[in-house]
């Protein structure tokens, strides 16, 4: 299975537009995805967006969840701004907020590496809501998952 993200800089760099409130520039539009060779048996799509970085401490930046499986892209700014693919709805992220919030990392803490992860899954839907916590949602998908890809974006203030 492969993901991009077909607005990513020179060297991965998200650019300002896809930042959180409070960064120059910043417009918090989700980020475009589009994705290829799902495996036989996908029934539906998971996403993710997690600052890895050890200041951030897994900050979950966007959780997308019962994306069907005849859907192979998002278009930027989906969240928010609607439509989300039937069926499909967004988990609080780390900020306290339904939907993406994108990068702002703490000035100086360097260069924060987003790593956006689309899971195949072998259901057409988790028994979840929009308040599911992130750790539970990882529970759920156990078993479940039957192909992972993954890109990382860059940035930094």
């Amino acid at each position: 299975m492969n993901l991009q993200c077909p607005v990513l800089q020179a060297g991965n760099l998200i650019p300002n537009r896809y930042a959180f409130r409070g960064v120059a520039g910043a417009q918090n539009l989700s980020l475009p995805l589009r994705w290829s060779d799902a495996p036989s048996g996908t029934r539906s799509f998971l996403l993710t967006i997690i600052d890895r970085h050890p200041v951030a401490n897994n900050w979950l930046h966007w959780c997308l969840v019962n994306i069907p499986a005849g859907v192979d892209h998002l278009t930027e700014g989906i969240s928010r701004r609607g439509p989300l693919p039937e069926g499909s709805f967004e988990l609080r992220n780390s900020f306290g907020e339904e939907g993406y919030g994108g990068p702002k990392p703490p000035r100086g803490s360097g260069p924060h590496q987003y790593v956006i992860t689309l899971y195949a899954l072998s259901v057409d839907s988790l028994p979840a809501s929009p308040k599911t916590t992130h750790p539970d949602l990882l529970q759920m998908i156990d078993a479940k998952v039957l192909a992972t890809a993954s890109t990382v974006g860059t940035f930094e203030q």
